[in-house]
């Protein structure tokens, strides 16, 4: 009873949004992000759940416009958590509004005036600048996740709508002041987009150390036939080899290329033996990196049906990955 009461006694949303707007523009953030909480969660009470979407959705919207990072995260993260509360389904609809979202996310690179720190000065206007620019990709993140984890959950794929992981992936690439290739790449590859994540390596060739672009390249390629994509794994290397003969001409004579691009002709075909002859003759370029081992023992399972010996080890590795 109290519920139906609660129902009918809620005023029409759209006096609520324009009244919260107008607390924005007077530059009450942050008083606003607690009515925005407590008037939608009155609205999830009722059951009413489409209404707060829509006073959620305005509200991180306007935050973000107004360069709230933290409170536009919060109002982001609340809209996927009524997702799932009422049990939206991952539609076009939907999808836009976390689109719109995403894109009112700062993208503030480092100044490149403040690499090379010459004084006090510089040196805090740096741990500034890279303090925020980690605070932006934390809020980033942990919104995208929840929107992945949502879509999987409501109609999508079983790992996420895959534009969500490249709008994720996307944004850890540009803004992220210490870049983690690993997680990166483990969202490109749900993302059904090689020729981008292509394009991301050959950026990342021309940025990295010495050493890591044949390393992020096999790992790339290694994920996408762990989860039996040979599709895109020879996408990704037959794209990389063509832009890096101009760029990059040495990168074909790393061993890691090599035995990656062995190992691509050798699933083609029912050839154990082979696969483990090449796991030993590669050991050492191999062994750079325990991931790939990892990686590549998902891969003798999934294409030679090799039980691994710690049956274990890919359950710890998927929820490794969705957390990423």
């Amino acid at each position: 009873m109290s519920r139906e009461r609660t129902r009918r006694e809620l005023p029409p949303v759209q006096e609520h949004i324009d009244k919260l707007r107008k607390v924005v523009e007077e530059g009450n953030y942050y008083g606003a992000l607690q009515m925005y909480k407590s008037i939608s969660a009155r609205y999830v009470t009722a059951q009413r759940f489409s209404e707060a979407l829509d006073i959620l959705f305005s509200g991180a919207c306007l935050e973000l416009e107004h360069g709230l990072v933290n409170c536009g995260a919060d109002l982001s993260i609340l809209f996927v958590d009524t997702l799932v509360k009422g049990k939206s389904p991952c539609n076009d609809e939907t999808l836009d509004r976390i689109r719109s979202m995403y894109k009112l996310f700062p993208r503030v690179p480092v100044p490149p005036h403040l690499v090379d720190v010459s004084d006090d000065e510089d040196v805090q206007n740096l741990q500034e600048s890279l303090g925020e620019a980690r605070s932006r990709v934390e809020n980033l993140t942990s919104f995208m996740r929840a929107a992945i984890k949502w879509s999987a959950e409501f109609g999508g794929p079983s790992t996420g709508y895959p534009e969500l992981h490249a709008m994720l992936a996307d944004y850890l690439y540009t803004e992220c002041p210490e870049l983690d290739m690993v997680r990166i790449s483990r969202h490109f590859v749900r993302a059904e987009d090689p020729e981008k994540f292509a394009s991301m390596l050959i950026n990342f060739m021309g940025r990295c150390y010495p050493g890591e672009d044949d390393l992020a390249i096999a790992r790339a390629v290694l994920m996408y036939l762990s989860m039996g994509n040979m599709k895109d794994a020879n996408f990704m290397m037959d794209e990389i080899k063509r832009q890096a003969e101009t760029k990059n001409p040495e990168l074909s004579e790393s061993d890691l290329i090599q035995f990656i691009s062995y190992l691509l002709e050798t699933l083609q075909r029912d050839a154990l033996p082979l696969f483990n002859m090449l796991r030993v003759k590669f050991k050492s370029c191999i062994d750079r990196e325990p991931l790939l081992h990892e990686l590549l023992d998902e891969i003798a399972e999934r294409f030679y049906g090799v039980q691994r010996k710690n049956p274990l080890q890919g359950m710890f590795g998927d929820i490794f990955k969705m957390m990423g």
